[in-house]
């Protein structure tokens, strides 16, 4: 399953243990004539149980029922992982909603009464919801806040994640009539741990919203989403509480195109926000087809909306629960158990194929609740029926294992792209996904996949710590995509961006109000294009090649056209790339490391080595596509297994066509660890041949041959001899001074020699060392033997 549910709390084993051990001992003393009462801990049946609220620090509060109809509230900690009991009521009463100060001293529940049967009530007209405040540490008094007909949810704030007191307690009051009331509420200290409520009598309150018809909590973030109904248009607004003010309201004005009536009945509506300045507004209305359901995304951080309408598994089936949104950080996950699960990139949303989409299955129906969950602020679900808390992930290693068995390239964008936003894993998993991509490189037909890794791989890997880096770098090499994904329909509309009424943007506003900036500056939508990087590479390219040519000048040195240049291991052209795109290899490395390792140490042209030059050239291809750089050592390594796997005639025309960029590095490895066959000595002379005068010379001292010291000496006469003028010569050859009975070469040493007496200079350039007349006369007899066959 592509989700994973992974328990932060249990009922059954957090909390009841506890309970069943507690009613244990009671029991135990009311046999020992200890009072009859002491055994009204908790009903024989335990279906009382049940969580009421979780807090902002994590803490969970629960509620019970004992055998007496008493009413307990207990907590669990969170951080010590040890249960509390704050408060009894003892009445038959049936709780609503709960909710306590961070400091443990004040508790606000509202509550109704229960039936004479002890079912819970529907609180029919006329029957009266208590809400109470009441100060618990220790013990003391107990304040009515309202006594009404309807119901009433009740919240603490908690501004301040420290546990320090804090003089005022804010406590909010939603009302099944409407209307969000926040109280202040002073309390000081008294007789030591004394904690009671200053003013009791009078506690100032103010009316924060009025007539609205949905709302919802963010417990982590501390805000309240809820909509306003104004002349049948409906408008998202959102309070958000600060610890330095009261708090501050902010418009989104976002019309969901909803009447008043759809609103209230049958609605599935949530808020969804994250890190990165996302605000996604999901909505479902009730399912009214056997055949097909509907559900829109309001992406109001990208200035559009999406209707998803997804055909049921098979015709006629019957849907018995409605949709479930559930907020996975950079994702949504959309589900109807037996039916099928979407995964929704709220990041990119504009292309539906970074979006993965699956039909019900036997696994799905097994690992997801059939009860309604209800998605908490960050990663957090909590299942009622149940009485656990989730944290909601992504299943790498089914999602992996996914990418292997799909056939379709929909799937494979979208799940390569859900693997990759989980974070950077281990060296393992990295390599798995290498693996598969080397695999598949040419099993895609929508798209590169190996553009698709590298872009992808270097973007998820950065974007967590990177603000705004998918408006300066690509995150995908796909930029239009019209295959139909199978089963799903798709409507896209724009939507009115937010007019937010803030003071000041800061934190999460202040990234949302940016990617607000962005879409509503770069309509219509602007996609990363490698041109404006290609058009500043060519540039810098130019720039370079004409300082080379000035350099040349200065040094006299004139490059030859059409000759190969020598590479260094990380050259100037790198660099330069390197500059424009910084990072995007940073932690793309393994790939490399991965080619290294299957390489075998022995044998040439294996299929090993095939198969990797291959994957290489395909990479090559791909990066140059892109326009991005690629990590020092891989020409090399390309160049290498060039010389292992293709003929002479294939390796020469790569090389002429720029399919494979000599290195210093590879050119060296080849003159020295080859041997000096007649198949080898064609490949050196090939490649040396290729080179510019200066650097071939080089090269050819590395290699200790006869043609080698034959290209030396005769690069060494022609610098000699380029500015020489014919002088009367007077001079008569000592014989005695030369070994062999040569005259024509005799004489030709003799003027090289004075040549270099007269010119001292010549030694000063770089390169020429250990060149002489004596080296010239050597060359040129070995090679003369060389081809009398002597």
């Amino acid at each position: 399953m592509a989700l994973r549910l992974v328990a932060d709390f249990d009922l059954g084993k957090d909390v009841l243990p506890r309970l069943r051990a507690q009613r244990a001992l009671s029991e135990a003393a009311g046999a020992r004539g200890c009072g009859a009462g002491a055994g009204d801990v908790l009903e024989n049946n335990y279906e009382s149980l049940r969580v009421l609220n979780v807090e902002r620090n994590g803490n969970i509060i629960y509620t019970y029922k004992g055998d007496k109809g008493n009413i307990f509230f207990g907590l669990y900690d969170c951080q010590t992982r040890q249960n509390e009991h704050l408060y009894t009521f003892e009445k038959d009463l049936q709780v609503v909603s709960c909710s306590v100060n961070s400091e443990r001293t004040l508790l606000a529940a509202s509550l109704v009464q229960s039936t004479k049967e002890g079912r819970r009530n529907e609180l029919q007209p006329g029957s009266k919801c208590l809400t109470l405040l009441v100060e618990i540490h220790p013990v003391n008094n107990v304040k009515v806040l309202k006594a009404v007909d309807s119901y009433i949810w009740v919240q603490f704030l908690y501004p301040y994640v420290e546990s320090h007191p804090l003089p005022e307690n804010h406590l909010l009051l939603i009302s099944e009539e409407k209307y969000i009331e926040k109280y202040r509420i002073q309390v000081t200290q008294e007789d030591g741990n004394r904690v009671v409520i200053k003013n009791s009598g009078h506690l100032s309150r103010d009316r924060i919203a009025e007539d609205f018809v949905w709302a919802q909590w963010d417990m982590s973030e501390q805000r309240l989403y809820y909509i306003d109904l104004k002349k049948s248009r409906s408008i998202l607004k959102c309070i958000q509480f600060y610890a330095d003010e009261s708090f501050k309201l902010v418009n989104f004005g976002c019309d969901c195109h909803q009447d008043q009536e759809k609103l209230s009945k049958h609605l599935t509506l949530c808020v969804f926000t994250n890190h990165t300045g996302s605000l996604c507004v999901c909505y479902s209305p009730k399912c009214a087809s056997l055949e097909q359901i509907t559900y829109s995304v309001f992406y109001i951080h990208k200035g559009h909306s999406k209707t998803f309408t997804a055909a049921l598994r098979s015709a006629g089936s019957h849907v018995t629960k409605g949709i479930t949104f559930l907020n996975l950080d950079y994702y949504v996950a959309v589900y109807l158990p037996g039916h099928f699960f979407h995964l929704l990139n709220i990041q990119h949303p504009d292309l539906i194929c970074h979006s993965l989409f699956q039909t019900g299955n036997n696994e799905m129906i097994d690992m997801l609740p059939h009860s309604p969950l209800q998605s908490l602020s960050g990663c957090l679900v909590l299942d009622c029926c149940s009485g656990k808390l989730y944290r909601a992930l992504l299943n790498q290693s089914y999602l992996l294992r996914f990418l292997w068995n799909t056939c379709l390239d929909c799937e494979k964008m979208a799940a390569l792209h859900c693997v990759l936003s989980c974070g950077r894993g281990l060296q393992v998993l990295e390599g798995q996904i290498i693996q598969w991509v080397s695999e598949n490189v040419s099993a895609c037909h929508s798209f590169d996949l190996i553009q698709e890794f590298i872009i992808a791989s270097s973007y998820w890997s950065v974007y967590p710590e990177t603000s705004n880096v998918d408006k300066l770098l690509p995150y995908s090499s796909v930029l239009t995509w019209n295959t139909e994904i199978p089963g799903i329909t798709l409507v896209t509309e724009d939507i009115e961006l937010p007019l937010m009424k803030v003071h000041s943007f800061k934190g999460y506003w202040e990234k949302l109000n940016s990617n607000l900036e962005y879409v509503k500056y770069t309509k219509p939508h602007l996609h990363y294009n490698n041109s404006v990087v290609r058009r500043e590479w060519h540039n810098l390219i130019s720039e370079e090649c004409s300082q080379r040519v000035v350099i040349s000048n200065l040094e006299a040195r004139n490059l030859e056209p059409r000759l190969t240049p020598l590479l260094q291991e990380e050259d100037n052209h790198q660099r330069l790339l390197m500059g424009l795109v910084s990072g995007l290899w940073d932690r793309s490395t393994p790939w490399l490391t991965c080619c290294f390792v299957i390489l075998p140490s022995k044998g040439h042209g294996s299929a090993a080595e095939f198969a990797v030059f291959h994957i290489m050239t395909r990479i090559l291809d791909a990066t140059d596509s892109l326009c991005l750089p690629l990590p020092p050592g891989f020409h090399t390594l390309h160049t290498i297994l060039g010389v292992h796997c293709l003929p002479l005639h294939n390796l020469l025309h790569y090389i002429d066509s720029g399919l494979l960029l000599l290195t210093e590095t590879a050119v060296i490895r080849l003159m020295k660890d080859l041997d000096n066959t007649e198949k080898n000595e064609k490949l050196k002379f090939s490649i040396i041949g290729r080179l510019p005068p200066l650097i071939g010379q080089k090269i050819c001292r590395l290699w200790d041959h006869p043609m080698s010291s034959n290209i030396i000496s005769r690069n060494h006469v022609t610098r000699l001899l380029q500015n020489y003028k014919k002088q009367p010569w007077n001079s008569v050859i000592d014989k005695s001074s030369f070994r062999v009975e040569f005259l024509p070469l005799n004489y030709f040493i003799e003027i090289l020699t004075d040549i270099e007496s007269s010119n001292q200079d010549l030694y000063a350039v770089q390169g020429h060392d250990n060149v002489d007349a004596e080296f010239v006369e050597e060359a040129a007899l070995k090679h003369t033997t060389v081809l009398l066959g002597l």
